[in-house]
């Protein structure tokens, strides 16, 4: 991706927020294993370095999907493969319509409750000018 974007060009990169993924990991060994589970997590700091030594600076970083994370603690409690949990069926019920009809309650505590449950973290990178890549 890093090849083809133009210098001076923004990628926005989102990946599992390192903490409450590692919550899922200790919480479930099939969580790691499932389909469903994320294989790598980063920390943001080894992420942000990563990108820089291929010619991107971030110039922005924020959390999302605070709402999503009890959601998946829940479903690493129960068994990440399992379907017949109620409780965890109706919370998927809550998260597809918040995503659909995204009501300005649910948003705000989302936003809320990002910084310290976001289950992604987002950061905001641009290219380095091929110039500024020399100078490096």
């Amino acid at each position: 991706m890093v090849r083809v974007l133009k210098p001076g060009r923004n990628l926005v990169v989102s990946v599992p927020r390192y903490w409450p993924e590692r919550i899922c990991w200790a919480i479930s060994d099939d969580y790691v294993n499932s389909n469903r589970g994320h294989i790598r997590i980063y920390k943001p700091a080894a992420l942000i370095a990563l990108l820089n030594r291929v010619g991107l600076k971030k110039w922005a970083v924020h959390y999302a999907h605070s709402l999503h994370t009890p959601y998946w603690w829940l479903k690493c409690l129960i068994g990440p493969m399992r379907n017949d949990s109620s409780v965890v069926n109706l919370y998927f019920r809550f998260l597809t319509w918040d995503i659909i009809k995204q009501p300005g309650v649910t948003r705000f505590l989302d936003h809320l409750l990002n910084p310290l449950l976001g289950k992604s973290i987002v950061i905001y990178f641009r290219k380095l000018k091929k110039t500024s890549q020399a100078q490096r």
